[in-house]
């Protein structure tokens, strides 16, 4: 009886972590569902073009998330040891680190985006529309790159926010940001109040200015409440960094920013695959990536949430109840999974007729949100196991059960299948995807070996 009663009080903890995160990606996702919505009334050129390039910003997104969530685990645990110098060292760690990469990533894209973007238009098509879709693309893009560095800041100040289980502030930054983004877009896509329509550059200028509002309600606010906050007092007197303390920072920071970087890169070659076979898969996968965002919410913060749980034990030291409590809540979130599945299936044969499209693109990706659908609770199970072996600080193990498996199998045999064999590109995702369940397994092993569960921050 005790047991069970435990159970419940964790599982609260774990919801008044997770359902913040859930609001606020919720509204995010619907808001990008009628961004896409919006660019999509302007044509399938500006939908792909817009697609292509936040593919690109996906990569980034995810090597900025692996940078902060290695200083991230130790925010965690140091919230378990109830060490706000500890703490403090991490969030300087984040805001230097995350801005440097912000910077080569700016000069990167710069560069390189209208090479990076072409990629996704060798397929079979129309050289006409590839041509407007790469224009477009590359003029959203260079719009975007103004809000790289607002990003790298906004992840350092949220991501310690989260770590230390205060998850309303960053949702609040966040939902005031996509309402700005939202009036944004509507205004400068179609040139409402006198201003020229703008169409997928007025998307951009929305996004930017919406970072720049996110940024400077987190700085204000936590600033304002350094009470509620002590890690900020002092944060900003100086930026030195224990050289002990230093190494072991990047000693987890740079696996997990390789993995995440991996990750995402692997993504993108596997939808790469999918244009090369058809461009009318770049807006497919766009429309079902959209719908798969906005369902997936629910299981999406649960796992962030089980791995900063996880922390918060092992940083306490009670490493038995780490592992007690693991198969609880990896439970919770497979169950919010299947929930989003079942959900999503019901939609897949109606969402696609929002958008003005084809009714072959639309056809495709009903296709491909079934699929998602089918998959998704797989995914739950592989995205909760995920955090909880990152929670101890294994990243040696989390990058080879995530971006290596990626690589070494789903990466592969998209390629293969593109360049290969006569599969359909809706034949080649249902591959891909089934190979969730191997993922599925070797996560099993993994979590019930216990190698992840250790206290980094004893000492």
């Amino acid at each position: 009886m005790t047991e069970i009663k435990n159970d419940r009080s964790y599982i609260k903890k774990l919801l008044l972590i997770a359902v913040p995160m859930m609001v606020q990606n919720g509204i995010s996702n619907f808001v990008n569902l009628l961004d896409n919505l919006m660019i999509g009334r302007v044509g399938t050129n500006a939908l792909s073009g817009v697609a292509i390039a936040n593919q690109l910003m996906f990569v980034f997104y995810l090597v900025i998330f692996g940078a902060t969530a290695g200083a991230g685990i130790f925010t965690a645990q140091y919230k378990g040891n109830g060490d706000n110098e500890g703490i403090r060292y991490t969030f300087r760690f984040k805001i230097v680190f995350n801005a440097v990469i912000a910077l080569a990533c700016t000069a990167i894209y710069a560069s390189l985006s209208p090479k990076l973007i072409n990629l996704f238009l060798l397929g079979e098509g129309n050289p006409a529309d590839a041509a407007e879709t790469l224009q477009i693309g590359i003029s959203y893009m260079r719009i975007i790159l103004i809000s790289l560095v607002p990003i790298g800041i906004i992840q350092a100040y949220a991501g310690t926010l989260r770590d230390l289980g205060s998850t309303k502030v960053p949702m609040f930054a966040s939902l005031c940001a996509i309402f700005v983004n939202l009036i944004g877009n509507w205004i400068l896509i179609y040139g409402h109040f006198g201003l020229p329509a703008l169409g997928a550059d007025g998307a951009a200028i929305a996004t930017v200015i919406s970072r720049f509002v996110e940024l400077s309600i987190l700085v204000i606010y936590t600033g304002r409440h350094s009470r509620m906050f002590p890690f900020i007092k002092g944060a900003f007197t100086h930026f030195k960094i224990p050289v002990d303390l230093f190494a072991k920072f990047i000693l987890k920071a740079l696996p997990l920013m390789f993995n995440e970087t991996m990750w995402s890169l692997g993504m993108t070659v596997i939808n790469q695959s999918y244009s090369y076979r058809s461009l009318d898969a770049v807006a497919a996968m766009n429309i079902q990536s959209t719908i798969w965002n906005l369902m997936g919410v629910s299981f999406l913060a649960m796992g962030e949430a089980v791995g900063i749980m996880m922390g918060h034990i092992l940083g306490s030291g009670e490493l038995e109840e780490a592992k007690k409590k693991a198969y609880s809540m990896r439970r919770v979130t497979v169950v919010c999974g299947l929930f989003c599945a079942a959900l999503m299936g019901v939609i897949a044969p109606f969402f696609p007729l929002l958008y003005n499209t084809t009714d072959e693109i639309r056809a495709m990706a009903s296709g491909f949100i079934l699929i998602a659908a089918c998959t998704m609770p797989f995914v739950a199970y592989t995205h909760a196991s995920y955090f909880i072996i990152r929670s101890g600080g294994n990243t040696l193990i989390t990058v080879l059960f995530d971006s290596i498996y990626t690589w070494a199998i789903a990466v592969t045999a998209a390629y293969v299948m593109s360049r290969y064999t006569t599969l359909s590109v809706t034949w080649m995702l249902a591959v891909i995807d089934g190979l969730e369940i191997i993922k599925c397994l070797i996560s099993f092993v993994l979590v019930r070996s216990g190698m992840w569960v250790k206290n980094i921050v004893k000492d």
